[in-house]
């Protein structure tokens, strides 16, 4: 039996996206839910028991190197149709408990020193449903009154397809690009594709969100992706997720 919720939170947990490798030889690539200055939960389809080792290297693209703790499956997570399957890790070393310390420290009110000096993060949002725009540009407006943990050097722009993409990405400077992969003109694939083949864009991260199965996700992490999110996605979390790291840049 997995164990009860007063359990799962007896440390606060801060939303955040990570990208997750495994360093114990698991050939997959996850991301985190959350973070605890004791343990964290993980977004995966993999098959894991209670108390299995794990060994993780948590990173973001551009903006944090891969930071690497060890722990062991605390609980199990089944997935549902409103939520992914996962698994929570109980962090247990005091010097891996530090390491997710410093990275927690970014949702604090001691971390303002150094965000202010950075020249400033642009991310491109390719996606072609209305509706999810919409969405995404309330969450916008929030951020950039601050309301949600104060401001930071945070801008983003939308592109409707792949094609309209590409032509932002050549004509400006962007730090990190979310992409739908079901999209007319030109679909999510072959913007990462293209990405990929010229020199100038072959740096920029690369965030794919959809809702295709492991197909679509293999298929992606093979052109190039970076983080792989499975719609629906809580956005709000990655531009949180990167406006804390900002501030520990």
């Amino acid at each position: 039996m997995s164990p009860g919720p007063e359990n799962k939170r007896q440390h606060t947990r801060v939303p955040a996206v990570l990208r997750v490798d495994y360093t114990d030889g698991r050939q997959a690539r996850d991301v985190t839910e959350n973070l605890s200055h004791t343990g964290l939960f993980v977004q995966t389809e993999q098959a894991f028991s209670l108390g299995d080792p794990v060994r993780l290297a948590l990173s973001f693209p551009g903006l944090l190197d891969p930071v690497e703790v060890a722990g062991t499956v605390a609980w199990v997570r089944p997935a549902a149709s409103d939520h992914p399957g996962g698994v929570g890790v109980r962090v247990e070393r005091e010097e891996d408990r530090r390491k997710l310390g410093d990275i927690l420290s970014a949702a604090g009110a001691d971390s303002h020193a150094s965000h202010a000096e950075h020249e400033g993060y642009r991310v491109l949002i390719v996606e072609d449903n209305p509706h999810i725009i919409e969405m995404y540009s309330y969450v916008l407006k929030k951020l950039a009154s601050g309301e949600l943990h104060g401001k930071v050097p945070l801008e983003v722009h939308f592109a409707p397809d792949g094609h309209h993409a590409l032509l932002m990405l050549r004509e400006g400077r962007f730090n990190l690009v979310m992409t739908d992969l079901y999209m007319p003109v030109m679909d999510g694939f072959a913007l990462v594709e293209r990405m990929r083949e010229e020199e100038a864009l072959r740096a920029i991260p690369i965030i794919a969100i959809s809702a295709g199965g492991k197909e679509a996700q293999d298929r992606a992490m093979q052109l190039g992706v970076d983080i792989y999110l499975r719609k629906p996605v809580r956005f709000v979390e990655v531009l949180e997720t990167v406006k804390q790291l900002l501030r520990i840049k």
